[in-house]
């Protein structure tokens, strides 16, 4: 017996988890050398989802966030989430990129690299994995948990002897869903200690309840670190507080040494951060609790729940849970944790909404039924296939996915050219390509952006900038009012951007690509009072999304007026739920008007194309 380690999931994982990864480096650092000198076995601070959400919504570098924290927090090893052959993103990355990531990663201030990926392919692992190990990292080969039919305790003990076989210095049992209970986490840590022999960190998010019981089942049966966050951002979606476990496990052979006295120190800082920026607490509903029979992780469940009020289709949630696992047993039972269980909830979603299933089919499911994200666990639905691929052949079973990335470092840095100024701003750009370019040419003079929280006093806008403070007032009430996500103006040599939650100064030339008075938000469905032909039909969206033109073989690169299309063949995709959704033909038909133009945000209903009807 020994004392049980805890890493904290607070600047990570656990804000991820509960505040739509919303947490600034300004929230973290006042308390960051106080959580350095606790004693954490690691503090979880970067990966999963915020690398992009710090450029997507916070305008903040995830490379200098890092060097950031690891520069307050030199005691403690810094732990970050890397999925595999996708890294921080949402598809696979050629090798090269893949192994300059993680060497990158390792020199800002990464220690540990729990790695998993969504389908426990261990293909999907290796170049990542063999990378770790090259520059000197802590390799921890996680077991995406679920249950199924095909997901047996042998085919996970069989998936962490592979990970050993990579080099694994410990072995995680990632329970995303919160499906785990007390009995079943005793049988696995005991079989993976015994058969497997390395160190077992034990990781469970609260949802159901179950996870503090699981951890005391896990340490009972040798497990050696268990994930915890600061009481302020635990429970719900979240994982157990710390301060519980440590008070759990007191006057124990498993006593964590830690200082409860510190850790609600800590807690008390958090406490004001929630309240302040009025962030939600980590809560168990009913519907949280249902998740031992949907199957939905909690941060699945928020996605479909906001997705679902954005359709106005709130309603259909129980419909689109009796759906998910339905399409997951169709599709080979794949273990529902990103990039997985955005794909099976957005067809799901499209399967209910269209009222037509697997009438609408994502870029990204198809490409997982081709097998480019790996195997599928199990058999799939064989009419579901043909309908999925069409003509296509799915991938060969010795051709591993990853394999297929070709892109390389150096054709990466000539597209974003001298606007990257240092390795680290290639790989983001190779990652995120749209949201780094936006990143980097806001930044390219160099210029830092004053950040306000909306909380704070708008008079603390610098007075140099000489910004109108009733005009931004202003824009604040229309923001918080609607569902317009950003208004930006440009006053005084200033540009103001008023976000939800946020308040963004920067000089003009630190933003040069910033329209004036630009608003941003959905393009609502308005009908044209243009009189057509009566023969012509209309295409609407079936989704909340960004409008695209897709790719055509007609008179041009994209589809066209006066481009014959066929049934069944994608005329544009709307990007919503992080995936690409092709809309495809209902009948043949020749294209007569493109009612939206490239890049447009469209409302549910929204008339895409007029058509007409060919025999």
């Amino acid at each position: 017996m020994r004392p049980v380690r805890i890493t904290d999931t607070t600047l990570r994982d656990a804000h991820q988890s509960l505040w739509a990864t919303r947490m600034t480096i300004g929230d973290m650092l006042p308390i960051l050398p106080t959580m350095d000198s606790v004693g954490y076995w690691s503090l979880e601070v970067w990966g999963g989802a915020t690398f992009d959400a710090a450029l997507r919504f916070l305008d903040e570098n995830p490379w200098e966030r890092l060097r950031t924290i690891k520069s307050h927090c030199p005691k403690t090893p810094l732990q970050m989430l890397l999925r595999g052959q996708n890294l921080v993103g949402y598809r696979h990355y050629s090798d090269e990129i893949v192994t300059r990531f993680v060497h990158a990663s390792k020199r800002n201030g990464i220690d540990v690299f729990r790695v998993f990926d969504a389908l426990n392919d261990i293909r999907n692992v290796e170049t990542s994995a063999r990378a770790i190990k090259e520059c000197g990292g802590h390799f921890e080969g996680a077991i995406s948990y679920t249950v199924s039919p095909v997901h047996t305790l042998d085919s996970f003990v069989e998936y962490a002897q592979r990970l050993k076989e990579l080099g694994a210095d410990t072995i995680c049992i990632k329970d995303m869903a919160g499906m785990l209970t007390p009995y079943r986490t005793e049988k696995m840590v005991r079989a993976l200690v015994d058969e497997v022999g390395l160190p077992v960190h034990a990781h469970c998010h609260y949802i159901g309840g179950m996870a503090p019981m699981n951890y005391l089942k896990a340490v009972e049966a040798g497990a050696e670190i268990v994930d915890t966050a600061v009481v302020a951002l635990a429970f719900g979606n979240s994982q157990p507080a710390g301060e519980m476990i440590v008070a759990a496990l007191k006057e124990s052979p498993y006593d964590t040494g830690l200082d409860l006295d510190l850790l609600f120190e800590i807690a008390h800082y958090w406490e004001n951060v929630r309240e302040k920026k009025r962030l939600m607490r980590g809560i168990t509903t009913l519907l949280s609790m249902e998740v031992f029979s949907h199957q939905v992780p909690g941060g699945m469940m928020s996605n479909l729940v906001s997705q679902l009020d954005i359709q106005k289709a709130g309603d259909r949630l129980p419909d689109v849970l009796a759906e998910i696992p339905r399409v997951r047993a169709e599709v080979g039972y794949p273990p529902l944790v990103t990039p997985l269980s955005q794909i099976v909830g957005t067809q799901a979603v499209l399967n209910v909404l269209t009222g037509k299933r697997w009438s609408v089919i994502p870029r990204e499911m198809k490409d997982y039924v081709r097998g480019w994200y790996g195997k599928a666990p199990g058999s799939m639905d064989r009419e579901v296939v043909a309908k999925v691929l069409g003509d296509d052949a799915p991938l060969a079973a010795d051709i591993r996915p990853g394999s297929l990335v070709t892109t390389t470092y150096d054709e990466v840095a000539a597209e974003i050219g001298d606007l990257a100024k240092s390795e680290e701003d290639v790989l983001m750009y190779a990652l995120f390509p749209v949201e780094a370019r936006q990143y980097l040419s806001a930044h390219r003079d160099g210029a830092e952006k004053a950040v306000f929280m909306m909380g704070e006093e708008i008079n603390a806008f610098r007075e140099e900038e000489s910004v109108d403070v009733n005009q931004i007032r202003e824009l604040i009430k229309i923001v918080e009012a609607s569902d317009i996500t950003e208004v930006v103006v440009e006053e005084n040599g200033a540009t103001i951007s008023v976000r939800k939650g946020n308040v963004f100064i920067a000089p003009a030339s630190a933003a040069s690509q910033a329209p004036s008075a630009t608003v941003t938000g959905t393009v609502p469905a308005v009908p044209d009072a243009t009189a057509r032909p009566a023969a012509w039909k209309e295409l609407k969206a079936q989704l909340v999304g960004t409008f695209y033109r897709s790719p055509a073989p007609g008179a041009g690169p994209f589809v066209q007026v006066g481009d014959v299309f066929e049934e069944g063949q994608p005329l544009c995709i709307l990007e919503a739920m992080k995936l690409m959704n092709e809309i495809d033909a209902p009948e043949r038909g020749i294209v007569q008007e493109i009612a939206v133009e490239d890049g447009k945000t469209v409302e549910y209903g929204t008339v895409l194309f007029y058509y007409e009807p060919i025999a």
